[in-house]
């Protein structure tokens, strides 16, 4: 479907309206704008013990944070997810994402939910054989995962009805067989332990977005793949968006 640029106001903080380009805004399960633009994405490793175990990976004692630029994001709208095809693996690693609705600085886990705007599901893409050899180097990963694209996002369901985050559950499913499937209960760092863990490092700002991590099961995609995700709300909703893999 064909989406316009957005005009989105900054109350309250003495900056002018921002437009975002098509491809940085982000949208609601009704097909709206939701009301802030992208900010940064902060991003969380090994929040699952499977998927550390599956990477050969230790299961941290503090969150693993990342982060990747605003250019990175992909908003899915049930059409195409566009991945590199001239770098080696891109691997899928199906994510709950929480927008952040108000500022987050130095909060206590009890404190972040009431700041938190909507959520949907997210696929952390990422250059699985470029990353290896960064890690090999001792390197950071943003050339694997931070690459433009790389934040592929759904619409999101807003947390005044989303219900009780912990009970939410969410799965991939890749050419009609399931890839992947994930309970926000089995994290390892919940979502308010992982909210107030990045507010005492960055401060969270409207718009900002956070991938709370992927559970087992993440693998390579190829050009012609048929995707379908499934977000379970805390209150039974189920929302779905499908898309095909095409090269870049």
């Amino acid at each position: 479907m064909a989406i316009n640029p957005y005009t989105f106001k900054r109350h309250g903080v003495g900056l002018p309206d921002v437009t975002m380009p098509v491809d940085r805004a982000l949208y609601s399960v009704n097909g709206g704008p939701m009301p802030t633009p992208a900010g940064k994405i902060v991003c969380v490793g090994r929040n699952y013990v499977e998927h550390a175990k599956e990477l050969g990976n230790e299961v941290p004692a503090a969150p693993l944070l990342f982060m990747k630029p605003a250019s990175a994001i992909q908003p899915v709208h049930g059409e195409r997810l566009r991945i590199p095809t001239q770098q080696g693996s891109c691997h899928h690693e199906l994510e709950l994402v929480v927008l952040v609705g108000s500022l987050m600085q130095n909060l206590r886990p009890e404190q972040t939910l009431k700041g938190v705007a909507g959520y949907a599901l997210g696929l952390d893409l990422t250059l699985r054989d470029v990353q290896d050899e960064l890690k090999a180097k001792g390197q950071p990963w943003e050339r694997a995962k931070g690459f433009d694209g790389s934040a592929a996002i759904g619409p999101f369901v807003a947390a005044s009805v989303f219900g009780s985050v912990a009970k939410a559950s969410f799965e991939l499913q890749r050419n009609g067989e399931i890839q992947q499937q994930g309970k926000v209960a089995d994290m390892v760092f919940s979502v308010p332990q992982l909210l107030a863990e990045i507010s005492s490092v960055f401060t969270l700002e409207p718009g900002d977005l956070v991938f709370t991590g992927t559970p087992a099961g993440v693998g390579p995609l190829h050009v012609g793949d048929q995707l379908k995700t499934k977000l379970v709300t805390g209150n039974g909703q189920e929302f779905s968006w499908q898309s095909q893999v095409v090269g870049r």
